[in-house]
């Protein structure tokens, strides 16, 4: 198999915490070139991770520029994922994007179409798509053992669960709050469980109700209220054309004793997140209700490795460079979680129901 050269750009925590050590697994990839503004994360990311004479850069454009690059991981704030991104895809790189895809519906739709337009591959990290339990229910929808699912929840709540490194309390860099954050992971799991891509409307509504707390409870230490620029928790309900709903409902600072997971319901069963991979049904007059025990090692993709979640994303990612195939996330199934997003907060600062044309 060939190998693959990869740069970074952004050498923060997502990039250590996920990108890096999980390609680094991935047998046919040479990291070659790390771009931070601060240039020491970039050098510590290529003692780390790249190939001996691995280069050092804080202009992601001197990066860009370098021809043996094939693939770009984009690991920045919000408010840059579209712009490096577009760069990178004009440059000839094939980009990998860390989620949300873009602050704004209009700069994913503007990646989208400089996907389309050079003929790159673009995808978006959405791991929990990568999740054995996730790819088994897939399955199971597509052989239509839920039936017609026409009612889902798409849940991301922490009782006290403020990130208070990096810029995620500035609303400028970020877009928003926990619905940008962990509320993206939760809706597009659902919709590509659903392959539900059509929305009619959105009515939303996001709180600040918590973020002044002095000396707050937090699980990543206290927050400074002054800094506190987004939503501590966010709520929405998404009509689609087919008649189907989804809730949306996401928190950092919620008064909640304990979270649920996902679900999903149909005409013949339904799933849910909540202990592993649950599903319920009817069967022979009375209900039933099966944990299913799904091991990584059992997804079909790469059967019998036992990848993390992170892992599977990276290898799966690599593979669809190396034999020309589609990325388990598609561009224009994450293009449309953002404008989702965004409606949910424009409902909120207007007050009104937000319809798609």
């Amino acid at each position: 198999m060939r190998t693959v050269k990869v740069g970074i750009i952004g050498c923060g925590m997502i990039a250590n915490g996920k990108h890096m050590p999980s390609l680094a697994k991935v047998d046919n990839v040479e990291m070659v070139a790390f771009c931070d503004l601060i240039e020491e994360r970039a050098r510590e990311g290529a003692e780390k991770y790249g190939v001996p004479g691995a280069k050092v850069f804080t202009d992601y454009k001197q990066l860009l520029a370098m021809e043996d690059i094939e693939v770009i991981h984009v690991l920045t704030p919000n408010i840059s994922h579209a712009s490096i991104s577009i760069d990178a895809l004009e440059a000839g790189k094939h980009v990998m994007c860390e989620k949300p895809m873009a602050k704004t519906s209009a700069e994913a739709k503007a990646m989208y179409e400089a996907h389309v337009r050079t003929g790159k591959k673009l995808t978006v990290g959405y791991q929990n798509r990568s999740k054995a339990q996730s790819l088994l229910l897939k399955k199971m929808i597509e052989n239509d053992e839920l039936g017609e699912i026409y009612y889902a929840k798409a849940i991301a709540t922490r009782r006290r669960g403020v990130p208070t490194w990096g810029v995620f309390l500035d609303k400028e860099k970020q877009g928003g709050g926990p619905l940008i954050d962990i509320g993206t992971h939760s809706l597009d799991l659902i919709l590509w469980l659903m392959n539900n891509y059509e929305p009619h409307s959105v009515v939303g509504s996001v709180f600040q109700k918590l973020k002044d707390t002095e000396n707050a409870a937090n699980e990543w230490g206290s927050w400074d209220p002054k800094e506190f620029e987004v939503e501590d928790s966010a709520f929405g309900y998404v009509k689609f054309k087919n008649g189907a709903v989804v809730s949306i409902e996401t928190s950092w600072a919620l008064n909640i004793a304990k979270s649920e997971g996902s679900y999903l319901c149909g005409t013949k069963g339904g799933a849910d997140f909540s202990d592993g991979l649950r599903i319920n049904g009817e069967r022979n007059g009375s209900l039933f209700l099966n944990v299913i025990d799904v091991k990584p090692s059992e997804r079909e993709q790469f059967r019998g490795e036992n990848l993390t979640d992170f892992e599977y994303e990276a290898k799966q990612w690599i593979s669809c460079i190396v034999n020309d195939t589609e990325p388990l996330v598609k561009p224009e199934e994450a293009m449309v979680v953002s404008a989702i997003l965004e409606a949910v907060y424009l409902s909120a600062e207007t007050g009104k129901t937000v319809y798609f044309d």
